[in-house]
């Protein structure tokens, strides 16, 4: 291993001696130095926790904490790996994630110590005399003296689980080290800048859109427990942040609250996230004064779809190379899509296939001993991503679901993802899930289940879809459910399955097979 290796260990090791601030959370701060310091104490402990000639891992389920941050930083200063456990998870589901993944100890708290009484390794709380012992114990650690690699393990970080089991994803020194450069530098982050992390740290968008960019570029970091809606502002104000990430819906929850004239007056500058819908990232932008720059990749990182000034509505935007839409069956390249005068697909059973990274792994290190999983993911040497999509004749590429998300209705397909995109269009509609239940005879109905901001009546929705020219007559939600919340990972994607699970018994309105009027 040489310095010039391109890991989170030297990312680190480079802020030592920094007096400038590195982590904020509440009242209290840290400079740069005083992290790496504490990250060598928390290297120390867990060093003096591990069975020898056991896998070196840690497991943490913790809000978004100093404790996490500096458990974290010590894992990647001695070669340890931080195992992000999700605290949605139950009883004999969570003690499972904690055995496949080789925990040998788990750090928690008080919050959700109750959840950990199914697993069999010792657990250790950060509020709790044992940890403060053991931290007093080894006050004055210095950097571990150990070799530590780019490829080598930094963390596992489980999959939101929206298609199955969550599945424990290796994630390198490099991996997280890499992202963090090309993201600071994209977005010019720096010191005097402030990044806001508000989203989970179990989960990769926070590891690689938010803590990583701040580390390798000596940006100070802000710590939410978790996300709030109502409080985001308040804290972008309080924190002084002008760097924001997400993952999932908090656009639209932040956009929900009440809106005030002086809604701008902030230091937020960047917003950079995933999966938001088009009229939240435009909305938000102009509400608070920044910019939104949404992609889409996934825990695996190997599919990367950046937006671009020039692209269509619609569009995720523009594939990195490599990065195509195959035939899962042929594995060819699918055709360009072709619209109608209206913007509606005329060729979705042809057009619609799988995103890919053809080139191979791209940053994917793997499954932790899943090799049936892993093997399913690369079939052919190619990268499958579970996602849906079609591409243009231009090269953008448009989301259509995950796969699960095909329904087949009077024997034509449709994709859930662009239904819910013709949706959102009303007003009056903050979220859609669009999913399949069964119909009477054959093949599949659409359902929707809505909740909304403002009062929606079924003659409304009935006048909106008509009106909507690249909306099929197949695709018209024959179930439509309205619903205050809908079932989520922690991560905030919806839960489809449970969706589908539950049918079609009591919808809201519903339609003739042939029919659009709803009652």
């Amino acid at each position: 291993m040489t310095e010039e290796q391109l890991t989170v260990r030297n990312q680190l090791l480079a802020r030592r001696g920094d007096t400038r601030a590195g982590l904020l959370f509440g009242d209290d701060s840290w400079t740069w130095d005083e992290v790496v310091a504490a990250s060598c104490v928390r290297s120390a402990v867990v060093a003096s926790l591990l069975p020898a000639g056991e896998p070196p891992h840690v497991g943490v389920l913790l809000d978004n904490t100093p404790e996490f941050a500096f458990l974290l930083g010590g894992a990647a200063l001695g070669g340890q790996v931080v195992v992000g456990l999700n605290p949605t998870r139950r009883g004999p589901a969570l003690a499972a994630d904690v055995a496949r993944a080789d925990c040998q100890v788990v750090v928690a708290d008080s919050t959700y110590a109750g959840l950990l009484g199914d697993v069999d390794v010792p657990v250790l709380l950060t509020d709790g005399p044992a940890w403060a012992g053991l931290l007093a114990e080894h006050a004055g650690a210095g950097v571990p003296d150990v070799e530590v690699g780019q490829d080598d393990l930094m963390m596992l970080i489980f999959t939101s689980g929206t298609s199955g089991e969550p599945k424990a994803v290796n994630i390198t020194q490099v991996k997280v080290a890499f992202p963090g450069l090309f993201l600071a530098d994209r977005f010019g982050l720096g010191p005097g800048h402030v990044a806001y992390l508000s989203m989970p740290m179990f989960h990769s968008n926070a590891i690689m859109a938010g803590w990583a960019p701040a580390l390798a570029s000596g940006t100070t970091m802000a710590l939410a427990p978790r996300f709030s809606a109502s409080g985001f502002l308040a804290d972008v104000r309080r924190y002084g942040a002008t760097y924001a990430n997400y993952v999932g819906k908090p656009l639209t929850y932040v956009m929900a609250t009440p809106e005030r004239p002086d809604d701008a007056d902030n230091p937020l500058r960047i917003v950079f996230g995933n999966e938001a819908n088009e009229r939240d990232i435009d909305a938000f932008g102009r509400r608070f004064g920044c910019v939104v720059v949404d992609s889409y990749s996934s825990t695996e990182n190997a599919v990367v779809v950046q937006r671009v000034p020039e692209m269509p509505q619609g569009s995720l935007g523009r594939p990195l190379d490599g990065v195509k839409v195959l035939d899962p069956v042929t594995m060819e390249e699918t055709p360009d899509a072709e619209f109608g005068p209206h913007g509606e697909l005329l060729n979705a059973d042809a057009a619609t296939g799988e995103l890919v990274n053809a080139q191979g792994a791209g940053a994917f290190a793997g499954y932790y001993k899943d090799p049936d999983a892993e093997s399913e993911r690369m079939r052919g040497g190619i990268y499958w991503s579970g996602d849906l999509a079609y591409r243009d004749a231009d090269g953008f590429v448009y989301f259509a679901g995950r796969t699960a998300d095909w329904l087949r209705v009077d024997g034509e397909n449709l994709a859930a993802a662009p239904i819910e995109r013709i949706l959102l269009r009303h007003p009056a509609i903050s979220e859609a899930a669009v999913y399949a239940v069964p119909d009477e005879s054959v093949g599949d109905q659409v359902m929707a289940s809505l909740i909304t901001l403002s009062p929606l009546g079924p003659d409304d929705l009935e006048s909106f879809l008509a009106d909507q020219p690249d909306l099929s007559p197949k695709a018209w939600p024959r179930y439509v459910r309205l619903v205050d919340s809908l079932p989520r990972t922690a991560t905030n994607k919806v839960l489809k399955r449970q969706l589908s699970a539950a049918g079609a018994a009591d919808p809201t309105w519903t339609r003739d097979p042939r029919g659009t009027t709803y009652r």
